[in-house]
């Protein structure tokens, strides 16, 4: 698989109009685990891959819980693709942080996904972000972790956002939580 250069930073002017792109889901059949980020940022969507904002410790995380030898950069995406991992979000819709989203955006993201999941069989939904997991299934009381209800034989997941906005996760937590999942989904090396 040929790999494209890694982009350079978007301008002010690039991350301003990101507001009206979307990001390319990186999915296939029979996933072992798709992540689902809330929505794309605007860092993202200029650069056209997923959680591409420096700071995020999305990347980070996958290497130290061991879903990856090394850290990816975002533009080596779909590298995922050949471990059997894949990335979509709940809402397609840019913006600069997810607080912008409603809650019927969510609601309805999250009606998509479930189709989505349904369309593609992942093994595990992995929901990063709790918050919006309650949310889009309209759960409440859901913590992290595995979920009692499915998506057919999809087993659910939530696990917290890998944002560097999100301050009550350090790296080293984030990527016990990711381990877990890995574990559970019976990843191994």
């Amino acid at each position: 698989m040929t790999l494209p250069d890694r982009p350079r930073r978007p301008t002010r002017a690039e991350l301003a109009a990101a507001v009206h792109q979307t990001v390319t889901d990186v999915i296939a059949t029979d996933l072992r685990v798709l992540f689902c980020g809330i929505n794309p940022g605007l860092y993202t969507a200029a650069t056209g891959h997923h959680f591409a904002r420096p700071g995020n410790r999305f990347w980070p995380t996958l290497h130290a819980a061991g879903f990856t030898e090394r850290v990816l950069h975002p533009s080596e995406e779909r590298l995922l693709l050949l471990d059997g991992y894949g990335i979509t979000n709940v809402v397609a819709r840019t913006t600069a942080t997810a607080a912008e989203l409603a809650p019927e955006e969510l609601i309805e993201g999250g009606r998509r996904l479930v189709e989505k999941v349904q369309r593609w069989r992942p093994r595990v939904l992995a929901v990063l972000g709790v918050t919006a997991y309650r949310a889009a299934f309209g759960r409440p009381r859901a913590g992290l972790g595995p979920q009692p209800e499915g998506i057919g034989d999809t087993r659910v997941w939530v696990l917290p956002n890998p944002s560097g906005l999100n301050a009550h996760y350090q790296l080293a937590e984030l990527a016990r939580l990711f381990a877990e999942l890995r574990a559970a989904a019976g990843v191994t090396g």
